[in-house]
């Protein structure tokens, strides 16, 4: 018995010794894993905070950045603008509209367009219902309030012509980043604005406008604005990184798109010092028209850069010729 017992026991031992042999040996074949520490990209308001860029904060928020390796940080525009600081490398991503980046291009700027946040136009001339201003024919005898943008003086040159006024009778005062509502009681009678933010507000202060939107006088104002922008260079060197940023904050718009309540109080956890009921109400207004009839989100057309730039020569506010497929790409975009 004894013998028997040192065998067994021996035999034993064995079978211990291999089995904790296999698993060590199992243990040391699989592959150890690495934690990869996330890429930290910003990118860059062209103003601040608003429902044109819920979606970036969406994004943010629900992790959609964070799925994709990203650390991303939303920052607002300091001595340069957001076109400058993305053209110059400084930032990778930046928030612009396509009459900036049209000029730019036609200037050397690298600058190249990945998204259109909204699908169409939602800007035009907005003036109290009490000035009486219903078609550009009311311009004449009448004072704009602008911002100096190249733009603005053709463009009401351009509609005033379509109704045979005189656009010698318009008076333009630059009121720069004024509030509107301070200057159509004070300075002027009428400006540019976007419906979905200052437009929502007059609904809410009881202040009925008239609008006069720019694309309902020519398909050719029917332009991108705002857009997404990045450069060549991060094209060329970073085309991953490019395609991960949009696949999150393609994301980030769909998300707010169909859910404009939650959106909007994501927006205002992220820029608390805007006013709760105007958010609300301008991301109810606008959520619907981020994808609006495009097949996805984003989504741009050669056509509207050939109209718009084609506008621009004739008008005189291009030196040269766009070359509209240098100056935007949907090759970022998700597939729908």
């Amino acid at each position: 018995m004894k013998k028997r017992n040192r065998f067994l026991t021996a035999a034993l031992s064995s079978v211990l010794i291999l089995s904790l042999a296999a698993c060590s040996g199992q243990q040391a074949s699989e592959p150890t894993k690495s934690v990869t520490a996330p890429e930290k990209i910003q990118v860059v308001l062209d103003w601040t905070p608003n429902t044109n860029h819920t979606g970036l904060y969406v994004a943010l928020e629900n992790g959609y950045y964070k799925e994709q390796g990203l650390e991303v940080e939303i920052i607002q525009p300091g001595v340069n603008t957001a076109d400058a600081m993305v053209a110059s490398g400084e930032v990778p991503f930046g928030v612009s509209y396509q009459e900036g980046v049209t000029q730019a291009r036609t200037q050397g700027v690298p600058l190249v367009s990945i998204a259109a946040v909204i699908q169409h136009n939602t800007s035009g001339f907005a003036s109290p219902v009490a000035k009486n201003i219903k078609s550009p024919k009311d311009f004449e005898g009448k004072t704009y309030g602008g911002w100096g943008s190249l733009g603005e003086e053709a463009i009401l040159t351009s509609l005033m012509k379509q109704e045979n006024a005189d656009f010698n009778k318009l008076s333009i005062v630059n009121i720069g980043d004024a509030d509107y509502f301070t200057a159509v009681k004070r300075d002027i009678d009428f400006a540019w604005i976007f419906y979905g933010w200052t437009g929502i507000e007059a609904e809410l202060r009881n202040e009925p406008l008239n609008m006069i939107y720019v694309k309902d006088y020519s398909e050719k104002l029917d332009y991108y604005t705002p857009v997404l922008v990045t450069n060549e260079k991060m094209i060329a060197e970073k085309p991953e990184t490019v395609k991960k940023f949009m696949a999150a904050t393609s994301k980030g718009y769909d998300f707010a798109g169909k859910n404009p309540d939650e959106a909007a109080n994501i927006l205002l956890k992220h820029a608390p010092d805007l006013e709760e009921k105007l958010v609300k109400e301008s991301q109810k207004w606008l959520s619907p028209r981020y994808q609006d009839d495009a097949p996805r989100w984003g989504e741009q057309k050669k056509e509207v850069w050939h109209n718009y730039s084609d506008w621009m020569i004739e008008h005189k506010l291009l030196d040269k010729p766009l070359e509209v497929d240098k100056a935007f790409t949907n090759d970022f975009l998700p597939a729908s």
